[in-house]
């Protein structure tokens, strides 16, 4: 870790469990920042999918789905192409107004979500992989939630999460053989 540069901690015992918008199923929240009308500005959850189904509409939003666990899904869109999401493959992004319909391919899978308000964040969603070297370039305006899949990285074992907020130019270099869901957020102009 960087000199001087702190991290918030976010411990798998604080995430919070909650109904999905539409009732059928359950999300596990990470962390998300609230916005003035109750709602919130960027969310970042694990969710449970247990079977077939519709997402939930969350219109002016942008969402970014990775699954971690089980077989995968297929999810469907009225107006694009289905897209095939594999454990820890290439995350998909789409508007949170879409209509979408998940389709399981070999049972229940746990999904890595990110949502933010398009007026108020843009967000990024990666994973890095055991032995890959990383820097996270913090700046105004730009941080990081990253979530410990396996191993530990900066002193975070796995299943917790650490943020490293929006402040001054600062890198924080993390190495082992972690594997990490990486989310950058970054303010809107």
């Amino acid at each position: 870790m960087s000199d001087g540069l702190e991290i918030v901690r976010l411990p798998r015992a604080d995430y919070r469990r909650m109904r999905w918008k539409n009732g059928a199923g359950w999300t596990t929240e990470i962390a998300q920042a609230p916005a003035a009308d109750g709602g919130f500005v960027w969310r970042i959850s694990i969710a449970e999918v247990d079977a077939d189904g519709d997402f939930s509409a969350f219109p002016g939003v942008d969402r970014s789905l990775l699954v971690l666990a089980g077989e995968g899904m297929a999810l469907g869109f009225d107006d694009r192409p289905p897209a095939l999401l594999r454990p820890l493959g290439e995350p998909l992004a789409f508007p949170g107004e879409a209509a979408v319909r998940a389709r399981l391919l070999g049972g229940p899978t746990r999904d890595f979500n990110v949502m933010t308000r398009r007026d108020h964040y843009t967000h990024t969603l990666t994973v890095r992989r055991p032995g890959e070297p990383l820097t996270l370039a913090r700046a105004p305006g730009r941080g990081w939630l990253v979530h410990v899949f396996t191993g530990a990285a900066a002193g975070v074992p796995a299943g917790d999460s650490f943020l490293l907020p929006a402040g001054p130019d600062a890198t924080l270099a993390i190495a082992g053989e972690a594997t990490l869901v990486l989310v950058g957020l970054l303010e809107s102009p």
